[in-house]
């Protein structure tokens, strides 16, 4: 199974497309986004055009959480799951961990309770291995700052790949 990972999209419509329509031609059916998704418009677009379903935590550049909160209880955002400012899932065997906040991430890594953990924030794309947990910041997609980049971990053959949109 193949997982996408984003993070620090801020509205950028046109690389969410783009990197969407990438997701959905190679079958990936889950994303993970890391926070800074910006707007709830652009929570809703991608959740429109995403063909899987979508694992949010919130960052710091949210613009009305109680708004996206909202979509999602009204059944406008059906294949979003909203987090907060942290979360944790299960992928097959894989235990994984996601937020925002660079710090938070690390506790989480050294915590030895995850496989990986995923983080955003600093739009650098970034990966470390600390005791058995691989701990990625998937860099950012509004290409702010550092080039567009995102991620795909494969829980089949446990490999993690930072890419370059």
């Amino acid at each position: 199974m193949k997982i996408a990972i984003i993070s620090d999209t801020h509205d950028n419509l046109v690389y969410i497309q783009k990197v969407v329509d990438w997701f959905n031609e190679n079958k990936i059916k889950h994303l993970i986004h890391c926070g800074d998704i910006s707007t709830p418009e652009t929570l809703k677009k991608i959740s429109e055009i995403f063909k899987g379903e979508v694992y949010l935590v919130f960052g710091n550049m949210e613009i009305d959480r109680e708004k996206m909160i909202g979509m999602k209880e009204n059944g406008d955002l059906k294949n979003v799951r909203i987090y907060g400012n942290c979360a944790e899932t299960k992928f097959g065997e894989k235990k994984i961990a996601f937020t925002h906040k660079p710090d938070s991430a690390r506790l989480l890594a050294e915590s030895g309770k995850y496989d990986l953990v995923f983080y955003g924030h600093t739009h650098k794309p970034w990966v470390k291995k600390i005791k058995n947990c691989f701990l990625a910041n998937p860099g950012n997609l509004s290409g702010l700052f550092y080039q567009a980049t995102f991620a795909v971990y494969d829980t089949e053959n446990d490999k993690l790949e930072l890419k370059i949109l």
